[in-house]
């Protein structure tokens, strides 16, 4: 049956890949075709049997090409990419829809499923409803840039979608003449995708990320929020029908972008304003559309059914200045349509919330009309007044159609769509305190860390604030007084929920968030009121290196035994958030490592909680790539630490991430209710006890923990010339050319040290090279150690009874697949200094043969990801197309490096350098 269905998913991507030859004869002829077949051919043969003198005639043939003929050629192959990507989640969403159909066992992380799981673990009703009202699922959209697509491509994707979507229902009548058509449709999307630029002539601007950001919400979030509830309501229908469990509202969707300004210079107070007032538009339009299209299907008469009187007087009596301007010369129209009148009048309303918002972003200046709707509670009170109107004429099924879809809606997204959290680096909020507080006499930079806190703590809890209007303050200080403003003013502007949290990065005491409490007090956001406290702003440390990880408990402790921190903290909600940076920790100490630090910091900071009588949350800062904390969200869900998970995830999706998972309704629905389930399942702590840990495996990853970060510190930190060798044999210098994101590559000009650069283009530049060792470094040293003294049965049993293991096996196994150790050696020839090249091309290679014959060991799998064919057959589908592309690299990379060429010359290969890069992400997918 497997077979089979891979058969289907293989005929659809022949028939693209024929498709795209024939584009490509017809636009720019049989050279380019004839080139791309001999290398696609060429390197297939060689990768069945090695052959030098076949391997030889290749890279000539390479070296032979413009870079004119390169770049067509690159074109090509990254085409053929987008559309196998394509075909596999057009496949994947049509094998779920015949489950569905065939009413049989439905995917692993079905909504059905996994409340059928739970009646049949013998959850009662009341168990399900407390779990379903502590639920919180947030994933937060980020502008980290690992996604080199542009938005009309995207588009055009898109419409291929929707066009293979249609030849399987064609496929299922056996009909050809609509198949032809179809061919004929694929054919002309194809060639208009062949015929726009995938590469971006310019860097984009934050207000190009924040448009991106909000694309996936027209595109297919919109779609795909209101369906995952129902797929709630269904499986509680089926499940428990005598139980009148409600549906509580559980997604909230978060933002970076607009927000996010460590180390990007170009985000600014306007930037978040605008940010805000973009992602308002957005909402409300979508909002005005639905509004509108609700009144031509409620059209009920009022002399027909017993339509409440609230409704009818929201109707009927109200301003006559809305009346006037809803239905100009006609004041009585609908009259005998409550439902109707009422919804036109709620579009009205909802149009001079637009207004004023247009008004807003053009910078005029313009009062809000008392028209306007004054919050999205009272949007949301008018739409409920129809459901409950509804219902009680006798119309449930009604209500609970496209008008419950827009209740949720507006429940999930209010005013705002998503919730901005702020981000902005711990140094410059010392430098802004430093200089606030030198106006008061107090040289803050020679306090000790207490004197720091009782300081900050005095001030926060007294009625001072510094009268900054006549002060000589530094700039910087003035911008970060500036971003407290604003989210004071656009709370009152947009909404209160318009922001999430304030978090900090390279937290390393509690001064640090003290700093920021204190900043916020001088915004008015956070204080005492008649000795009441108050606090409009929730402040999330993060914890990024493996050092900052160990420091978490007493950072942490340090602020909830604070009187003031926690008397704001109790005013907020009493919810504490705590931001974990997997990036950086694996970029710092290596996978395993970055891993356990992350495992053990959250078990002990719940249990600091617990102890304090707070709500903790976790903030998950996790990338796309395995080295980066990325892999399936289900499954990353259930494999956190035993008992810290409890009903509230939140997580960052960045990049390709967002591009894969949102780009079409259909994989959204999909992904998203994969990833509620997971926490739902993680989550049963809150109604079960929680199993403890076995202290066997945590003694044991300990110790894995310690060598595996032991070989990677080796191989990044005390290896001679490991640096320079970075820079010479991978294009990481170039990936900033690439002009997918507004932020600079590291975060001190000039410094190329393993610090100084960000993980996104540490991670992207060694994948580039199919070199993926971040993700696994480490790892087979460990292993081969612990298996030599102790052998390996209690490795094979903590990956098959610890889901925190399991899922660091089955994610290295992944990043091992795409490490290609033969490319990786025709890239270290790249280095200027041979012997430093061989020397760390070795260590990583005698490492991946390491980790591969362990790993196995250990699984018992006998092939790398035999326990997840699906995506095994995918990778493995992909690297004939890869393998090419990094040999085109390598010798594009080779002469754009060369100095001894002109500077005029070397810039001939910057546009099929940058191409190939493009090519080579799209192949491989999570690569930053």
């Amino acid at each position: 049956m497997a077979e089979n269905r891979d058969k289907q998913l293989r005929a659809r991507v022949k028939l693209l890949g024929n498709i795209l030859g024939k584009v490509i004869e017809k636009q720019v002829g049989k050279k380019t075709f004839d080139a791309v077949e001999k290398l696609r051919k060429g390197y297939i043969l060689l990768q069945k049997e090695d052959d030098p003198q076949l391997r030889a005639e290749l890279t000539r043939f390479i070296q032979e090409q413009t870079p004119d003929d390169l770049n067509l050629i690159i074109r090509a192959f990254n085409l053929y990419f987008s559309l196998v990507n394509l075909a596999e989640e057009e496949h994947q969403y049509h094998e779920r829809q015949s489950q569905l159909r065939s009413d049989g066992p439905l995917w692993t992380g079905s909504v059905l499923n996994t409340i059928a799981e739970f009646k049949d673990k013998g959850l009662d009703g009341a168990q399900v409803q407390t779990l379903l009202s502590k639920l919180n699922y947030i994933p937060v959209f980020t502008a980290h840039p690992t996604e080199s697509k542009r938005r009309s491509v995207m588009d055009n994707l898109r419409r291929v979608f929707l066009d293979i979507g249609t030849l399987n229902e064609a496929d299922n009548y056996n009909n050809d003449y609509a198949k032809d058509s179809i061919h004929q449709q694929l054919e002309t999307q194809i060639q208009v995708l062949w015929q726009t630029d995938e590469v971006r002539r310019q860097k984009p601007t934050v207000e190009d990320e924040i448009r991106n950001g909000i694309y996936y919400f027209r595109q297919s979030l919109f779609d795909a929020v209101p369906t995952v509830y129902r797929y709630m309501d269904r499986a509680l229908a089926k499940h428990y029908p005598d139980d009148a469990i409600e549906t509580p509202n559980f997604l909230t969707f978060g933002s970076w972008i607009g927000g996010d300004r460590d180390g990007n210079p170009f985000v600014t107070h306007n930037t978040t304003e605008h940010a805000l007032l973009l992602q308002s538009r957005a909402v409300i339009y979508e909002y005005q559309k639905r509004v509108f299209d609700l009144s031509s299907k409620l059209t009920h008469s009022r002399h027909l059914c017993d339509i409440s009187q609230d409704v009818i007087n929201r109707a009927t009596i109200c301003d006559t200045d809305l009346i006037r301007a809803v239905f100009k010369k006609r004041p009585e129209r609908f009259k005998d349509e409550p439902y109707r009148r009422f919804l036109y009048l709620m579009h009205g309303k909802l149009k001079h919330n637009l207004e004023y918002i247009e008004a807003s972003l053009n910078d005029e200046s313009f009062e809000k009309s008392p028209l306007a709707y004054e919050s999205e509670n009272d949007f949301l009170h008018d739409l409920e007044l129809i459901f409950d109107s509804l219902c009680g004429h006798g119309d449930l099924n009604v209500a609970e159609a496209e008008l419950l879809d827009l209740i949720r809606l507006v429940k999930t997204f209010g005013f705002y769509l998503m919730r901005l959290d702020i981000r902005q680096e711990s140094t410059v909020h010392t430098d802004a305190v430093a200089d606030l507080l030198q106006h008061l006499n107090i040289d803050y930079n020679t306090l000790s860390e207490a004197e720091r806190i009782s300081v900050l703590a005095q001030h926060v809890a007294s009625a001072t604030i510094i009268d900054t209007q006549h002060l000589q303050l530094q700039e910087m200080t003035q911008e970060v007084l500036e971003v407290f403003h604003v989210m004071r003013k656009m709370r009152q502007e947009i909404s209160p929920k318009a922001f999430n949290n304030y978090v900090i990065s390279m937290t390393h005491s509690a001064s640090h968030v003290m700093e920021v409490l204190f900043l916020a007090h001088q915004a008015g956001l956070a204080g005492y009121n008649a000795g009441k406290p108050y606090c409009n702003v929730n402040i999330s440390p993060l914890f990024e290196t493996i050092e900052d990880l160990e420091h978490i408990v007493p950072v942490t402790k340090d602020l909830l035994d604070n009187p003031t921190y926690k008397d704001l903290l109790r005013a907020s909600g009493n919810q504490q958030e705590i931001m974990l940076g997997y990036s950086d920790s694996a970029k710092d100490g290596g996978n395993l490592s970055s891993s356990w630090s992350l495992y053990q910091a959250q078990q002990q900071i719940m249990k600091l909680a617990d102890a304090h009588g707070i709500d903790c949350r976790l903030f998950h800062g996790r990338g796309g790539t395995l080295a980066r904390g990325g892999g399936p969200t289900h499954h990353a869900i259930l494999s956190q630490p035993t008992g810290t998970v409890r009903g509230s995830i939140k997580f960052t999706e960045q990049g390709e991430v967002l591009s894969y998972k949102y780009s079409n309704s259909e994989t959204a629905m999909y992904e998203l209710s994969l990833g509620v389930t997971g926490l739902m399942k993680a989550s049963l702590n809150l109604v079960r006890p929680v199993k403890p840990d076995n202290e066997k495996y945590l003694q044991a990853m300990q110790q894995l923990a310690r060598d595996g970060e032991h070989c990677y510190r080796d191989l990044t930190d005390h290896t001679p010339g490991f640096f320079d060798f970075f820079y010479q044999a991978t294009p990481v210098t170039e990936v900033g050319l690439l002009n997918i994101g507004s932020r600079p590559s590291h975060r001190k000009k000039g410094n190329l040290s393993k610090e100084s650069i960000r993980a996104i283009p540490w991670i992207f530049g060694w994948a580039q090279a199919r070199l993926t060792f971040p993700a696994w470094q480490g790892t087979g040293y460990a292993l081969n150690k612990w298996i030599e003294e102790n052998g390996p049965e209690t490795l094979q049993e903590m990956n098959h009874n610890w889901p925190f293991f399991n899922a660091i096996a089955s994610n290295i196994q992944m990043a091992l697949v795409k490490t290609d150790v033969v490319i990786g050696k025709a890239y270290s020839h790249l280095g200027r200094d041979q012997a430093v090249a061989q020397t760390v091309y070795q260590k990583i290679a005698d490492e991946h043969k390491r980790a591969c014959a362990r790993i196995l060991e250990i699984t018992d799998n006998e092939y790398l990801m035999a326990d997840n064919p699906t995506i095994a057959l995918s990778l493995k589908r992909r690297n004939p197309y890869l393998v090419p592309l990094n040999n085109i690299q390598i010798e594009v990379l080779r002469r754009y490096k060369n100095e001894a060429l002109s500077e005029e010359e070397q810039d001939r290969w910057l546009p099929p350098l940058l191409n190939s890069i493009n090519a080579i992400a799209a192949g491989m997918r999570n690569t930053g």
